[in-house]
């Protein structure tokens, strides 16, 4: 085995973890490290390469689960036998195995925190499902989803957003996205065929509801949340929102503006779609309740997802139907099927009853807010005339204005040359609103900034060279 010679500090840094990984992996896929050559104990690796004990199990954590090496008990790790590498002694070869570090990923560009979950949990809740319950595996899911996952929502949401409902009133389902379709499907049974949405606001939510011929009212975002003002009256309609943390802007809409709204959908006999995509990352002070909470006449669909607090490759979402919506879902439920994971939908409801989610979330608010005020000092140290963020104090994301001639998608693909994730923000106009406290400016750009998956140790130098960049465009 070659010797590891970290390169942390050079300009384009990459965390020490994925460094070590990447050299342990060429090493392995070139055949330097045959099939069946036992690796260094963490303590040999960590003592040659001047590495932590953590910063090498989390290389390892990463070859073992990508299928570079393995694991045997109480041995050690050993390379395994690839396609194109010399064979191990025994003549074992894994023919037609997939390298996945090899594909097409399209995200695989960016950084990432392999410290930001707990797989080693979700592992042994998935586990659980195929050892303990095997049988379950062998039947479609319930098309409103695994009861015993809705039923641990129904603990969860109640205790950390006070949303009051019953399992029956939950829908689970690949993505929000799904879920949204359905409430297009009830929305049409009820009769409603007028749909608000923020602007700016989430754009596939906007498109799916306009792809199923509902008419869309763009409703402008300020920094109290939607303007109520804005919204129709003696037209039953519905009203898209994230009130506890509005994407992208991050407004939070105050507890007036709430029995605002509540009495609007009232007086007019219509709905409110809630979406608390990511409320539980607040990072000062205590989360904002839930608008569902508030609600005593059933006008509330409640909208939630685990991609925020899980990992984003994990599609499952829900919402919770007022019980006239829920009576209307149950009618129709039996023309479709359950596209969510069965599998994962009981992995997750063991993990949530095992208490491994509400550590999870504990985790996560201690991590990105320290990721958030790191973010946050590096604006401060390196962005100087040309970057300005607003701070949020929530989420995964944060808005810059940036002031510069040069287009968004630029600005958007030097960040990606860098490994950092940042999108350009548009309205669905197509245009990007400026800060509503300030006039626009020809040469303002306003750019979605992605900070939860950097490693903490990284974020610093990341935000100098992407500024760095744009600089020299």
């Amino acid at each position: 085995m070659k010797p590891f010679i970290s390169d942390y500090n050079n300009k384009n840094t990459i965390p020490l973890y994925i460094q070590l990984y990447r050299h342990l992996k060429n090493q392995i896929t070139t055949g330097e490290m045959p099939a069946g050559e036992r690796l260094p104990s963490l303590r040999s690796l960590a003592a040659s390469s001047g590495l932590s004990v953590t910063t090498c199990g989390l290389a390892y954590d990463q070859l073992l689960t990508e299928g570079y090496i393995k694991s045997r008990q109480r041995s050690g790790y050993y390379v395994a036998s690839l396609p194109g590498t010399a064979a191990s002694p025994g003549g074992e070869q894994d023919a037609g195995r997939l390298d996945l570090s090899s594909s097409d990923l399209g995200s695989s560009q960016y950084l990432y925190d392999l410290t930001a979950f707990d797989f080693q949990k979700w592992k042994k809740c998935l586990s659980r499902v195929v050892n303990e319950h095997p049988e379950l595996l062998l039947f479609e899911s319930d098309v409103q989803g695994e009861r015993a996952l809705r039923f641990e929502i129904s603990k969860y949401v109640y205790a950390s957003r006070g949303v009051t409902c019953e399992p029956d009133q939950i829908v689970i389902g690949a993505g929000t996205q799904q879920l949204t379709a359905h409430l297009c499907r009830i929305l049409r049974r009820l009769g409603v065929g007028y749909v608000c949405t923020e602007d700016p606001g989430y754009l596939p939510i906007q498109q799916i509801f306009k792809d199923s011929g509902f008419s869309i009212g763009r409703i402008p975002v300020h920094a109290d949340g939607i303007a109520i003002d804005c919204l129709p009256v003696n037209v039953r309609s519905a009203v898209y929102v994230s009130p506890a943390n509005q994407f992208p802007t991050g407004s939070v809409m105050p507890i007036g503006n709430r029995y605002r709204l509540l009495s609007w959908a009232a007086a007019n006999d219509s709905l409110i779609l809630e979406d608390d995509y990511d409320s539980e990352l607040r990072y000062f002070g205590r989360p904002i309740p839930a608008l569902q909470g508030l609600d005593t006449a059933g006008r509330v669909v409640y909208l939630g997802s685990f991609s925020s607090t899980l990992f984003p490759a994990i599609k499952i979402s829900y919402m919770i139907l007022p019980p006239a919506l829920a009576a209307v879902f149950h009618e129709i439920k039996s023309d479709y099927t359950q596209t969510c994971s069965k599998h994962e939908q009981l992995a997750l409801a063991f993990f949530m009853e095992d208490g491994y989610y509400y550590t999870n979330i504990r985790r996560l608010r201690s991590l990105y807010a320290q990721k958030l005020t790191a973010t946050l000092e590096a604006f401060a140290r390196y962005g100087g005339d040309l970057v300005t963020p607003r701070d949020t104090r929530s989420g995964i994301s944060i808005l810059l204005d940036v002031r510069s001639d040069q287009p968004a998608a630029d600005l958007c693909a030097a960040a990606a040359a860098l490994g950092l994730h940042v999108s350009p923000l548009r309205t669905g106009s197509g245009a990007a609103p400026a800060d509503p406290a300030k006039p626009a400016t020809q040469n303002e750009r306003h750019l979605i900034f992605y900070y939860n998956q950097i490693p903490l140790e990284a974020i610093d130098s990341s935000i100098r060279d992407m500024v760095g960049s744009w600089k020299n465009l």
